[in-house]
């Protein structure tokens, strides 16, 4: 498993945890629809935040809170 910050634009991952979050922000990020199962497409990953697509809506996730997110 890799950590979200670490895929590439134009990459799809199913994500697989949000276990290294904080309670409080592994609950907003699955309103988000973030959620365990969900696939989740990276748009842009070069500077800045990590730009993705869930569900059809684009975020826009710091890197830190990226890191704590795990795909495969």
């Amino acid at each position: 498993m890799m950590t979200l910050d670490r895929i590439p634009g134009g990459t799809r991952v199913k994500l697989k945890s949000l276990e290294a979050c904080p309670h409080g922000l592994a609950r907003r990020l699955m309103e988000m629809g973030l959620v365990p199962g969900e696939e989740v497409e990276v748009v842009s990953n070069i500077r800045g935040p990590v730009i993705i697509r869930v569900r059809g809506i684009v975020l826009a996730l710091g890197r830190g809170i990226a890191r704590r997110i795990l795909v495969e």
